[in-house]
C-alpha cells in the first residue's frame, strides 16, 4: 500500500520541490577564493537517482499480531514510503539518499488514527520483537529517526501524521497540540484565535510539535518566547507498559519533574501523542533590523549585557566576521546590498565586522521598550545601525538555508552544521578552540573551505554557538571526511566546557557522548527508567 499524506517534499532532500536556490556572483567568488570550488564546471545537478533505482535492504514481513493491532490499512510497505522514512536531513543522510543505496530502512511505515491506538500497537510490538522508531517531520540532523533494527526481528517507522488535533484554552492561554502538527499548521490554527506559540526553528516548515518536544527544540525567537521545553505545561507519553501523563498545572513541587524527563527523551521511553503548551496573543507590532558590531566578541558582549539585565529582545543574533561576509555575499534574501556595511567599515578603518539581527515584538509599548533597551546597549557597545531592510531580509530568507545546501550538494560541496552552548566565562575559548579544531582537521584531510559561526540563543549565564562548515569534500569524499570533522569538533567542545548539543538533540550522532556529560550514574538512571517503561 502507499502512504499518501505529506508526499509534498523532495524524497532525496529538503522541502518543496518547486523552490529553487541560486548563488550570486559574489558567493561564487567567495567559494573560489576559499578553495571550496576550483573553478571547473559545476557538477551535473541531475545526480539524484531515479526513485525506483534506489537500493533498499529487503523488508521483513511484520508479525500478523502487529498488523492486526495497527490495522492493515495503516501499514505501508511501498518503496517510496520506506525511503522517505529511512533517514533524517543531515549531510550524511542526504549523501546516502543521493547515492541510491540506503543501509537502513524500516520494514514498514505504520500510522495510527488516534492517540488511543498507540498503546495496543506498542504492546504488540513489544510482545513480538518489533522495534519502533517514532517519526514526525523527519527533519533530524543527528540521526534521530534512523530506523535501526538492532537486536529485533523487524523495525517500523511510526509516523504520527494523523495526530493533528488542537484544543485551545483561551482563559488559561494554553493549547493541547497533536504531535503530528507541523509548525505552520499549529501556528495557523492558533492564529485563527489571535494566538501564537512563537516557536520558529529553521526546520519550522516541516518539523512537528512532537519533534519539538522530543528533542527539546529551540526556535529562532527563543530569547523572547523561550525554548520549547519552557513552553510545555504538561505532556503525555505512551509506552509499552502504559501511559504516563503529567498534570496541566502551571507549577508543581510534587517530586522531580517527570515532564522534564519526557521532554527531550527522543523516543527512547515511548511516544509523545500530544503536548500542552503555553501560548500568547499574536504580536500587534513586529520590527526587525540589522546592526553591525566591531567584532564577534563585541557583539556577544552586548548580548550578554542584555541577557543579564533581563532585557533581551525577541530575536538577537550575532554572526562572526566570516558568517557576516558569507551572508552579504549569499543569494538568500538579505535586504543588504553591502553598501551600508562598507560605509561602516570605512568609517572605522576596519576590514571586517559582525552582523547583528534583532527583532522586537508584542504590543506597541512592549516592542518600543524592547528596542529602547537594546539600542542603548548596542550604541554603548559601539554597534552601528544598518536599518530595517536587513532584518526583514533575514526574516524572509530564514527558512531558505536548506535549499542553498541542496544547491551546493549538487556542486559537490560539503555543507553541514553543528551547535553547542557554554557559560559566558567559557564562551570565547569555546568559539576559538572549536573553530581551530575544525580547521586543523580539514587541513589534515586536504580540504579547503569556510568555518563560520553565530550566536542565536542567549541566557543570563551563557549562550549557544552555531557553526557552519562549507568546504571541498577532500580526497576521500565527504562521507569519510565529515565524521572525522564532527568528532574533532566534539572533542574540542567538551574539552572547552560546552555541551555536545544545545538544540539538535542526541540522536545517533551524539549518543556516544552522553556519558561524558551525564556521568556513569546519570546514564544508569536513564537506563533504569527505560527498563521500567520499555523493558523489551
Amino acid at each position: 500500500m502507499t502512504l499518501d499524506p505529506r508526499r509534498d517534499t523532495r524524497w532525496w532532500g529538503w522541502g518543496n520541490p518547486a523552490e529553487k536556490a541560486t548563488l550570486s556572483d559574489a558567493a561564487e567568488r567567495l567559494m573560489l577564493e576559499h578553495g571550496v570550488v576550483d573553478g571547473s564546471s559545476p557538477a551535473d545537478p541531475g545526480v539524484v537517482p531515479e526513485l525506483d533505482r534506489v537500493e533498499l535492504p529487503d523488508a521483513r514481513p511484520l508479525p500478523g499480531a502487529v498488523i492486526e493491532a495497527a490495522g492493515a490499512d495503516s501499514v505501508f510497505t511501498a518503496d517510496e514510503d520506506r525511503i522517505r522514512h529511512a533517514t533524517g536531513q543531515s549531510y550524511l543522510d542526504l549523501l546516502a539518499r543521493r547515492s541510491g543505496r540506503l543501509e537502513h530502512a524500516p520494514d514498514a511505515v505504520v500510522t495510527v488514527p488516534s492517540a488511543e491506538a498507540l498503546l495496543p500497537l506498542l504492546e504488540s510490538c513489544g510482545a513480538n520483537g518489533v522495534a519502533v522508531v517514532p517519526f514526525g517531520g523527519g527533519t533530524s540532523v543527528v540521526g534521530g529517526v534512523t530506523p535501526l533494527r538492532g537486536e529485533f526481528d523487524q523495525v517500523i517507522s511510526l509516523d504520527l501524521v494523523n495526530l493533528r488535533g488542537i484544543d485551545i484554552d483561551t482563559r488559561s492561554l494554553t493549547a493541547r497540540l497533536g504531535a503530528g502538527l507541523r509548525g505552520p499548521e499549529a501556528e495557523a490554527l492558533l492564529g485563527a484565535q489571535g494566538l501564537t506559540l512563537g516557536h520558529f526553528p529553521q526546520s519550522f516548515e516541516y518539523a512537528t510539535v512532537g519533534g519539538f518536544a522530543a528533542t527539546r527544540s529551540a526556535g529562532q525567537s527563543s530569547s523572547g518566547y523561550g525554548r520549547f521545553d519552557s513552553l510545555v505545561s504538561s505532556v503525555r507519553l505512551v509506552t509499552p507498559t502504559g501511559v504516563l501523563a503529567t498534570p496541566p498545572t502551571p507549577h508543581s513541587a510534587i517530586g522531580p519533574s517527570v515532564r522534564e524527563m519526557v521532554v527531550g527523551s527522543e523516543g527512547i521511553f515511548g511516544v509523545i501523542p500530544d503536548v500542552d503548551v503555553r501560548v500568547r496573543p499574536a504580536p500587534e507590532v513586529l520590527r526587525r533590523e540589522a546592526w553591525i558590531a566591531d567584532s564577534f566578541q563585541a557583539g556577544n558582549a552586548i548580548v550578554r549585557e542584555l541577557a543579564q539585565a533581563g532585557r533581551l529582545p525577541t530575536v538577537i543574533r550575532v554572526s562572526d566576521e566570516m558568517e557576516t561576509e558569507v551572508s552579504l555575499a549569499s543569494s538568500a534574501p538579505s535586504g543588504l546590498t553591502g553598501a551600508a556595511f562598507r560605509r561602516y567599515l570605512k568609517s572605522r578603518g576596519r576590514e571586517r565586522g559582525a552582523l547583528m539581527i534583532l527583532s522586537y515584538e508584542g504590543t506597541a509599548e512592549e516592542a518600543r521598550r524592547q528596542r529602547s533597551d537594546a539600542v542603548k546597549a548596542l550604541r554603548a557597545g559601539g554597534a552601528v545601525y544598518l536599518g530595517q531592510s536587513g532584518g526583514r531580509g533575514w526574516a524572509s530568507g530564514r527558512f531558505h538555508g536548506p535549499y542553498l545546501r541542496e544547491l551546493l550538494l549538487d556542486r559537490g560541496v560539503l555543507v553541514e552544521t553543528f551547535e553547542t552552548a557554554a557559560q559566558w566565562h567559557d564562551h570565547e575559548r569555546l568559539y576559538r578552540s572549536v573553530g581551530k579544531a575544525v580547521e586543523n582537521e580539514m587541513t589534515s584531510q586536504g580540504m579547503k573551505g569556510i568555518v563560520m559561526c553565530h550566536l542565536s540563543h542567549a541566557y543570563a549565564d551563557g549562550a549557544s554557538l552555531y557553526f557552519t562548515v562549507i568546504s571541498s569534500q577532500g580526497p576521500e569524499g565527504g562521507a569519510v571526511a565529515w565524521p572525522r570533522i564532527k568528532e574533532a569538533s566534539l572533542d574540542a567542545i567538551q574539552a572547552a566546557g560546552g555541551t555536545a548539543s544545545h538544540h539538535h538533540a542526541t540522536g545517533r550522532d551524539h549518543a556516544h557522548r552522553v556519558g561524558q556529560e551525564l556521568g556513569e550514574l546519570g546514564v544508569e538512571t536513564l537506563r533504569a527508567t527505560k527498563e521500567r517503561l520499555d523493558p523489551t
